[in-house]
């Protein structure tokens, strides 16, 4: 998935919509935090990516997190139309915790102990710091899925997935705020 934001780049500087060097924000709708780890990895190897917008469901605890420092999984389960990001464990996140400890396992495996039997944990002052500069969490719920669907086939003629609109409407909150 790395290889997506560097191509995406790439496409952005062959149409002219950028220079080389300019910073794109990345909108990513997610439940399991695979994709936009991996635009993680992509600024981390160079790319010059600037925030990274992750986008939820109602089934905000990515959210929560990004905001918080505070992973509670203790929260009702949403079912929304958007199934592949319905999600309360997201199991890519400690990657990302691992990399933002300086590589401290026994730090991270702190936090994983404390979810499996608390289901929550906080991170430390260090890892809010780098999530708030890096990363912008929003959540989009059903009504909200289903206007931005029916809004880009208003204005552009072109049908989004229910995943898509998460991150459509999400992307619109981010410039919002």
């Amino acid at each position: 998935q790395v290889v997506y934001y560097i191509s995406a780049y790439c496409d952005l500087l062959r149409d002219g919509e950028i220079q080389m060097g300019d910073k794109v924000n990345v909108c990513v709708p997610t439940g399991n935090f695979g994709n936009i780890l991996a635009a993680y990895y992509a600024k981390r190897m160079g790319v010059p990516l600037g925030r990274l917008i992750c986008a939820s469901t109602c089934n905000d605890v990515l959210t929560e997190f990004l905001r918080t420092g505070v992973y509670n999984r203790n929260r009702p389960f949403h079912t929304t139309m958007s199934p592949s990001m319905d999600i309360l464990v997201s199991s890519n996140l400690e990657r990302l915790l691992f990399d933002l400890s300086g590589e401290n396992d026994e730090e991270v495996r702190g936090y994983m102990d404390a979810l499996a039997k608390e289901g929550r944990y906080e991170v430390s002052g260090a890892i809010k710091a780098k999530l708030k500069d890096l990363f912008w969490g929003g959540f989009c719920g059903e009504e909200e899925t289903a206007a931005a669907i029916a809004r880009y086939y208003k204005d552009y003629g072109y049908l989004i997935d229910t995943h898509t609109a998460v991150a459509a409407d999400v992307l619109a909150q981010y410039r919002r705020e």
